[in-house]
């Protein structure tokens, strides 16, 4: 049985705890918070046994053996280190880190302590999505030569002081959602030879909306991320011999739409709770085979998609004060 512990009690560690109870072969044991009266109210919720008030505490512990870590990003590094210092397995929400640097210093820790590090980028473990890099792989849909992509919701008229919109806490579209369609097109297509982006940016300092073409031998990927207005999200993969369509919400899909030879079919493939489940597994997977990263989403992976996002960002300007 794998002991699970997490830091952060905010809305996707609930989500998280939800899908945890789902999956055979681990339970949540532990929960740090830098509140202890927070810690307790999460641990009762989800029937934690241990409660620590706070991270470090928890990761000098013996309660548990992988780290689930939901803090805001920027506090990734820091926290996951400090735990993979002290021996623990960890499973780090998107993105890793804020920048290639972060996440360079993070896969060094895991190597040198010897323990399991996966970015929690949950939509690659989607049973939709595999299926659909499994046919764009096979040739079904031909030699790919477009891919869209986008994830966008109205955001403008939140909280100042929060994560989206603060350039404190790394906001902005880019590193929160518009990782979702940057990482599609890389599963599909790999790495591109030129990006181009732009951008605009809101009275806050951060970003607020993002569009960029990943320019590929004969293949161009349209994609988008912003916080002005909500869009389908729904992705197509177009080749020379047909399309496959990921259904609204793309990110978190349970069905696909393949267009071929004049005939439309669409695939249900369902997913267990909200879908974090599925990441949950390959790290159960991962711990019982003695492995320190995932085959599927490895460190090189996060390295990639990091290095993506930091050349945008060099790109369109976009800077946070604490790297100044």
């Amino acid at each position: 049985m794998v002991r699970w512990g997490i830091v952060g009690a905010g809305k996707i560690a609930h989500s998280f705890s939800k899908d945890l109870a789902l999956v055979s072969g681990g339970k949540l044991t532990a929960v740090g918070s830098r509140s202890l009266e927070r810690a307790k109210k999460f641990a009762d919720e989800y029937g934690a046994p241990h409660v620590f008030g706070s991270y470090d505490a928890l990761f000098e512990s013996d309660t548990v053996d992988v780290i689930y870590i939901a803090t805001p990003h920027t506090y990734h590094a820091e926290v996951a280190i400090s735990a993979m210092e002290a021996g623990k397995h960890v499973l780090c929400e998107k993105p890793m880190g804020v920048n290639k640097s972060e996440v360079e210093r993070m896969i060094e820790a895991a190597k040198k302590n010897k323990v399991f590090l996966m970015e929690a980028l949950w939509s690659r473990f989607n049973p939709t999505i595999n299926a659909v890099k499994e046919l764009v792989d096979s040739g079904e849909i031909g030699d790919v030569g477009y891919l869209y992509s986008d994830f966008a919701f109205y955001a403008l008229d939140r909280d100042e002081k929060g994560r989206l919109l603060n350039p404190e806490l790394a906001g902005g579209s880019l590193l929160d959602i518009g990782l979702y369609p940057i990482f599609l097109a890389y599963l599909m297509l790999g790495m591109p030879a030129d990006i181009l982006a732009k951008v605009h940016f809101h009275e806050t300092g951060v970003e607020k909306q993002c569009s960029m073409i990943f320019d590929y031998h004969n293949a161009h990927a349209m994609l988008y991320s912003g916080l002005t207005s909500d869009s389908e999200m729904k992705s197509e993969i177009s080749g020379n011999k047909g399309s496959v369509f990921i259904n609204p919400r793309w990110h978190e899909a349970t069905s696909y739409t393949l267009v071929k030879d004049g005939e439309t079919k669409t695939l249900e493939l369902p997913k267990i709770g909200k879908g974090y489940a599925h990441e949950i597994e390959e790290v159960h997977k991962c711990l019982q085979a003695g492995k320190l990263e995932s085959d599927l989403w490895s460190h090189q992976n996060s390295l990639d998609l990091i290095y993506l996002m930091d050349t945008i960002r060099q790109k369109t300007d976009i800077k946070f004060p604490f790297e100044l």
